[in-house]
């Protein structure tokens, strides 16, 4: 019996050795990078983290080029038409349509423009994950009221539980892809 219960500790000590061993490697399995050719080639271009416009990937679609949300959002990083058709016009894009929301480049590629547009505006990360859910005007509503926004540059209250869970996890999501992927 008590040769039984050694080897099962020593199983148990391999088995917590090797996973601790591997837990990026595990890590990555959970918080992938797919489309990892067009996030690192557009965040670069607008001069963004590539961890943060994955984290808002992983967020918005678990990087599901066929999404439709509820809010009629679409495609990996969910962009309603209305914006599609917005940036679109501001990025010189001809010829918008809906179903281009659904091919991963292009989607990607909007999607960068679109928190680089963001972020130009509020300039922190935080602001602009509130903006790129709950709406830029909300946004600057909540910064004009004390209720919301002590010094009108950042946010301590997000009166819409949705966005205030929303920023959460991308700084989660965000925090997770950095510390797997920065110095591989």
């Amino acid at each position: 019996m008590r040769g039984k219960s050694l080897l099962l500790t020593f199983i148990v000590v391999v088995i917590i050795i090797t996973a601790a061993l591997n837990v990026k490697t595990i890590g990555k399995h959970y918080y992938p990078i797919k489309y990892s050719k067009f996030i690192y080639e557009y965040s670069t271009k607008y001069n963004l983290d590539p961890y943060y416009v994955a984290a808002i990937a992983k967020t918005e679609s678990n990087y599901n080029s066929n999404a439709k949300s509820n809010k009629n959002a679409y495609g990996i990083m969910q962009i309603t038409p209305e914006t599609g058709a917005w940036a679109a016009e501001k990025m010189g894009l001809k010829d918008f349509s809906t179903e281009k929301l659904y091919d991963p480049e292009y989607n990607i590629r909007m999607g960068c423009w679109y928190l680089n547009n963001l972020k130009e505006e509020f300039g922190s990360l935080d602001l602009v994950a509130a903006a790129y859910n709950g709406g830029r005007g909300n946004v600057k509503s909540w910064l004009n009221n004390m209720e919301h926004s002590k010094d009108g540059k950042n946010l301590h209250y997000i009166p819409f539980p949705e966005t205030a869970k929303y920023v959460n996890k991308i700084k989660v999501n965000y925090n997770i892809y950095k510390w797997l992927y920065s110095n591989q």
